[in-house]
């Protein structure tokens, strides 16, 4: 306690209820939990991002000698998965069904087998879709290699922007649910779908990009909107409890 607890028990404690009110333990367990899973959120969401970028730049490296994203445009990446999509991501609240979870223990992995099975699956569907147009998307568009280009880029960060919602809900399957509450959520998925329209549109020469037409962006979001059926399909295959890399660990002889 606080007020009433010895100086000798405050040093001792892990954790000092200031007011002297139990009630006050209910809150800090929900807070700590809430802050808990919005890590593991952006860790989901940031390692779909790292995932799909580097097998994406390392398969066009390997088979053209070039890289469909630029320096300026991996940077502006960077900018949307580290600093923009902490935002929205750790500002969720906390709610009453974190309560309802089992405690985690200090030796469980903090990115779990559910974890796991969201991102490489969101992962998988990009590199698929974004290798698709860097070896067939001229032909499919009847476009130039610079619109090409210009559509990858484009699909691969709307794609971080639609993933955000499916990184709302680690277990759960509505995405949506709750999100008119989060308006800091909301302003920064707006903010960054308008900077998009800005790198794409009117900084040709700073971001290396070409206009696209309407139909041009119809089929982006499209596309990118596909990641939203394959969350909810995901989040239907169980997963094991055991950590999945703990079936690589060696077993001691006695």
């Amino acid at each position: 306690m606080g007020i009433q607890g010895t100086e000798v028990a405050k040093e001792s404690s892990d954790i000092v209820i200031l007011d002297d009110n139990f009630a006050s333990v209910v809150t800090v367990l929900k807070w700590g939990r809430c802050v808990y899973t919005n890590i593991q959120k952006f860790i989901q969401f940031q390692l779909t991002v790292n995932v799909a970028a580097l097998v994406i730049n390392f398969v066009a490296a390997i088979s053209t000698g070039e890289v469909p994203l630029t320096a300026v445009q991996l940077l502006w990446v960077n900018l949307i998965m580290d600093t923009l999509g902490a935002l929205a991501l750790a500002t969720e609240k906390p709610t009453k069904e974190l309560m309802k979870k089992p405690p985690v223990g200090r030796t469980e992995p903090l990115i779990t087998n559910i974890m796991w099975r969201n991102l490489l699956a969101q992962a998988f569907y990009q590199v698929a879709v974004l290798l698709i147009l860097q070896f067939k998307g001229e032909s499919i568009f009847s476009v130039t290699e610079a619109v090409n280009d210009t559509l990858i880029f484009n699909i691969f960060v709307l794609c971080q922007v639609f993933n955000e919602f499916n990184a709302r809900k680690l277990e759960k399957k509505n995405v949506f649910k709750g999100i008119h509450k989060n308006k800091l959520f909301l302003g920064i998925v707006g903010m960054t779908v308008v900077l998009q329209v800005l790198m794409v549109e009117f900084l040709k020469r700073f971001a290396g990009t070409e206009r696209l037409n309407w139909e041009q962006w119809g089929a982006c979001i499209a596309m990118v909107a596909v990641s939203w059926p394959i969350g909810w399909i995901v989040k239907c295959i169980p997963v094991p409890e055991r950590p999945v890399f703990s079936y690589l660990k060696w077993k001691k002889r006695i």
